[in-house]
């Protein structure tokens, strides 16, 4: 049987059906916009939707067993891969090959992952670095970390950043959820982090701030929104020992996006002082919606979100509990802080995303 000629562009959809991720995230919003560009878009391997899901395979074993068999048999015009490394080990004649890069933190902070991804990690993205025609990375931070760790022709990558207008696009809580976040009990001006519970998030640096603040006589409430993640135990039991000494702690968990979007629009700040992203959305997300954000001055946030957050070392508990109670105690410079963020994150939109992305494609047939 001849090969079935597809003219679209096939986009890697491994994590469409699994909960959302920043990089599921990516994946959704990349797919809407350029649909509604006018591209033609088919989403493959996901587990059960788009045009060829894989089905009960595995997405590392669908990924390397059968992705370059379909990518042979049905040719698209080309191949997307999201999520870092997952490209065929072979080239498939006639179909170019798109690469997205996030970050490299198996191998930046590699106490954060376990041995076994860290390897794959190395071994899969030095493989598909190789074969790609194009590589996209989400930030500078991104691509000088891809730059420095692999033998890449600098020509073939570039950087294109993420939209974050989607925030606005999220239909709103029904009457359940209003009440449900009524029932919470929630101080007018609370704080929130929100991201999962691992070591590379530095929440532990946000539970040091609020305790010293308690310490102080100040009586804050944090909010942590958020699923576990590797290593996230250690975060648990800190938690449950912070709430034994009195500080106000809720960890309410994974939340759906319009329960978590309600959430982030009630907050009187928002916090963020990871040790690494390769672009880090929540922070512009809470810009974006009007929310003064406190970030660190690691990894990409400085280049994302600029002077739209207030900047901490990531090992500065002074600086994040004066900034946060700076904040907490005044209304006038929350609303400062949010206007600027605000109007920073306006410059991030997924309709632009999609037009460089656009770019890429051409680039590469």
């Amino acid at each position: 049987m001849g090969a079935h000629i597809v003219q679209s562009i096939a986009l890697d959809a491994s994590l469409w059906d699994e909960p959302i991720t920043g990089i599921g995230l990516y994946t959704r919003q990349l797919h809407r916009a350029l649909t509604s560009s006018g591209l033609e878009v088919e989403r493959w391997g996901a587990r059960k939707s788009g045009e060829l899901p894989r089905g009960r395979a595995s997405r590392s074993g669908w990924t390397v067993v059968n992705l370059a068999l379909e990518l042979a048999r049905r040719k698209p015009r080309l191949f997307h891969a999201l999520a870092n490394f997952n490209l065929p080990f072979s080239r498939v004649p006639g179909v170019p090959y798109v690469l997205t890069v996030h970050d490299l933190v198996p191998l930046l902070l590699p106490e954060t992952v376990s041995t076994a991804f860290r390897w794959q990690f190395r071994l899969w993205l030095a493989r598909a670095a190789t074969v790609a025609d194009r590589i996209i990375c989400v930030s500078e931070v991104a691509r000088d970390s891809l730059l420095e760790h692999f033998d890449v022709d600098p020509s073939k990558v570039c950087v294109i950043h993420h939209g974050v207008d989607h925030v606005e696009q999220v239909a709103p809580p029904d009457s359940t959820t209003v009440r449900w976040l009524d029932a919470l009990g929630l101080p007018e001006t609370f704080v929130l982090y929100a991201g999962s519970l691992d070591a590379r998030k530095n929440v532990g640096l946000v539970l040091k701030a609020m305790e010293q603040l308690h310490a102080q006589g100040r009586r804050a409430t944090l909010v942590l929104a958020g699923q576990r993640w590797f290593g996230s135990g250690a975060i648990e039991t800190e938690v449950l020992q912070l709430k034994e000494r009195g500080v106000d702690v809720r960890p309410l968990g994974y939340l759906e996006d319009s329960v978590f979007y309600a959430l982030m629009k009630r907050a009187g700040v928002f916090v963020f002082p990871s040790r690494y992203e390769g672009f880090g959305l929540p922070p512009l997300e809470a810009m974006r919606l009007g929310v003064p954000t406190i970030i660190s001055n690691a990894g990409s946030l400085p280049e994302v979100c600029g002077a739209g957050a207030w900047q901490v070392g990531v090992d500065d508990v002074n600086a994040l509990a004066g900034k946060i109670d700076q904040l907490l105690s005044s209304p006038s410079e929350r609303q400062a802080l949010a206007a600027r963020g605000r109007a920073h994150a306006s410059r991030f939109a997924w309709a632009e995303t999609a037009k460089a992305t656009r770019a890429i494609y051409e680039s590469a047939d």
